[in-house]
């Protein structure tokens, strides 16, 4: 099964697994991981902003439209900035690496 890591706010580096067709945000939710997702992933808030290992950002698709609309309201937006929600694990994202943003 593919794995991912978790950068928390603090540093520390939480590896779980990650099933297939899973989004990050439902990782994060199924290993306890605090990633709010308030929209329950339908792309309606930015609260699964997550930062993609700089390595990892070219191996996404890119993001959509309203994906980027939405990361606009994001807080602490980075250059490799994306939607837990929006990113799907797949085979290829075998170790992707993401960061929790600070909040505000």
């Amino acid at each position: 099964m593919p794995q991912m890591t978790f950068v928390e706010q603090d540093g520390t580096e939480l590896t779980v697994d990650a099933p297939l067709g899973l989004s990050v945000l439902e990782i994060a939710h199924k290993h306890g991981i605090d990633l709010e997702g308030a929209c329950e992933g339908s792309l309606a808030c930015a609260t699964c902003h997550v930062i993609v290992d700089p390595s990892w950002a070219p191996k996404l698709n890119e993001p959509t439209d309203d994906e980027e609309d939405m990361l606009d309201l994001a807080f602490g937006l980075e250059k490799t900035s994306r939607l837990g929600c929006q990113i799907v694990m797949t085979d290829d994202l075998d170790g992707l690496v993401v960061r929790l943003p600070r909040t505000a």
